[in-house]
């Protein structure tokens, strides 16, 4: 190792040492009482003389979650005018300046007002712990962006707030929240989540047993991987395989390239595949950027973002051979699993879509690595 490569690495563990440290309470759904548990710990902090402030917490005026906030020192909110109306964010800066040991920041997936420093919120926490404040924060199964395809199915709904895997990466501790269906639906018909205004719609619609079982699942499984992730990196594990790496293939298709991505960083979340993997695109003349079309840009643009918020490595391929250029990329990388769209099998698209199939089957036959084809 050269002395370059040696003093980057030491300057990477000084940087390490001075971030905060991050604890995430995640649940099925709204209502299991993470917002309630955060109030709950931060008291006993209190009692025990650490330094613990509010950076923002929204309690939905729920009478036993609202109760909690009474005698926590609170950061005031930052009011912001927007479209003719007074609407408030978290002050970032204000919880910098103040410094606490430790700050709650409730609403992980929240999009902020325009004009903020960061587009979300689980920027801001980044920030927080990038200063060396220690964070608690919470959020719902359902914000997981590799998860959205699953959620949409579930719960018929598109969520729109969504983290990246590697703001929940980011925890140095997960807690999961549970209750049981049962538990769950009975809050609701207390009014302890919703006005009761609004139990009879939210019983016919999200707050169904069937639904709520499958979300939980979900809750359970991925807490549980964060458990298995944190103690293969901590732990050695002889059965890791190095250098497993994972290649997803995207295109200007936004809703099939997205699915790919999405599948990509679940398979390197879940299995042991190194934490680097790549998102390839594969620019053929057609698409270069004086000819294609603005659509496509912006598809490829939103794909890419993704795949970066994602933890992928972008790289963009000039070549007209699409098999080739797969190919030869895996093998640079020393990708072991390439991830791509299902062909489309029509007429018009067989001796293109299923040609590059066909062929980069053909390709890879004689090497160690895997084609998951994503339908």
């Amino acid at each position: 190792m050269t002395q370059d490569k040696n003093a980057e690495k030491f300057l990477e563990l000084i940087k390490k040492s001075h971030r905060g440290k991050f604890k995430i309470y995640i649940g099925m759904s709204a209502g299991v009482g993470k917002t309630f548990r955060m109030l709950q710990e931060a008291h006993s902090l209190l009692k025990n003389g650490i330094d613990v402030k509010i950076g923002f917490v929204e309690t939905h005026q729920r009478a036993e979650t609202h109760a909690l906030l009474e005698g926590l020192p609170i950061i005031p909110r930052k009011k912001i005018f927007y479209k003719g109306k007074e609407l408030e964010e978290m002050d970032l800066q204000a919880v910098l300046n103040v410094r606490p040991q430790i700050v709650i920041v409730d609403e992980l997936a929240h999009t902020n007002i325009p004009s903020s420093k960061n587009e979300k919120r689980w920027q801001d926490v980044d920030d927080l712990l990038e200063a060396g404040i220690n964070v608690i924060s919470a959020v719902n199964i359902q914000h997981l962006e590799s998860l959205h395809e699953q959620i949409e199915h579930i719960t018929g709904i598109d969520i729109s707030e969504r983290i990246p895997d590697t703001a929940l990466q980011m925890a140095d501790e997960v807690v999961n929240i549970d209750l049981t269906a049962d538990e769950l639906i009975t809050r609701l018909k207390e009014g302890k989540i919703y006005d009761q205004a609004k139990v009879h719609t939210a019983l016919k619609h999200f707050f169904q047993s069937d639904k709520i079982l499958q979300l939980r699942e979900l809750a359970l499984k991925e807490v549980a991987q964060q458990l298995d992730t944190k103690i293969e990196k901590e732990i050695y594990s002889p059965n890791k395989l190095p250098n497993e790496r994972v290649l997803a293939c995207v295109s200007s298709n936004t809703e099939k390239a997205q699915k790919v991505i999405r599948k990509a960083a679940r398979l390197t979340s879940y299995y042991d595949y190194d934490d680097n993997w790549f998102a390839l695109y594969v620019q053929q003349k057609k698409e270069n950027p004086n000819t294609i079309e603005l659509s496509k840009q912006r598809h490829l643009i939103n794909n890419f973002k993704l795949a970066t918020e994602l933890g992928a490595e972008v790289l963009t391929v000039e070549a007209e051979d699409i098999a080739e250029a797969i190919f030869n990329t895996a093998i640079e990388k020393g990708a072991t699993l390439i991830v791509m769209g299902e062909p489309k099998f029509s007429v018009l698209s067989h001796f293109l879509n299923l040609d590059i199939f066909y062929k980069l089957t053909k390709k890879i036959a004689t090497t160690d690595i895997d084609l998951l084809v994503i339908s």
